[in-house]
């Protein structure tokens, strides 16, 4: 009797720490989530590099802006959007996927873009 005890909470445990998906219809899923914050944080970026040192311009407004235009580009709204944020935000290991996965994407770019630009100039000029 003990022991069908034991092996029904090792039976639940498993079950309860097994692969949790994401609700569906509620909130975006892990890669339309990385998809969006990737376009998000990339804006984020811009309006502070290049759009911040024009005076003239208002970086919330501008932010805000690019943020709109990213929603449409993935057909989604600004709730669906923070919805899922708050689901990821409130499930710490979803966020640590989801952003690990965001770093890489990251860094893979970075590395091609240093490739590119200190490519040794025999593999830019054709021999002849």
């Amino acid at each position: 009797m003990r022991s069908c005890f034991i092996w029904c909470g090792l039976l639940l445990f498993l079950i309860s720490c097994g692969d949790k998906q994401v609700p569906e219809g509620k909130i975006l899923s892990s890669d339309k989530m990385q998809s969006v914050m990737w376009d998000i944080l990339q804006a984020e970026a811009y309006t502070d590099l290049y759009l911040k040192k024009d005076s003239s311009k208002n970086i919330f407004l501008q932010n805000a802006g690019l943020q709109k235009k990213i929603f449409l580009l993935h057909k989604i709204s600004k709730e669906d959007f923070y919805k899922s944020y708050d689901y990821y935000s409130n499930h710490s290991t979803d966020m640590r996927i989801l952003l690990d996965s965001i770093s890489v994407k990251a860094e893979r770019n970075r590395s091609k873009m240093m490739e590119q630009k200190y490519a040794h100039p025999s593999k830019l000029v054709p021999q002849r």
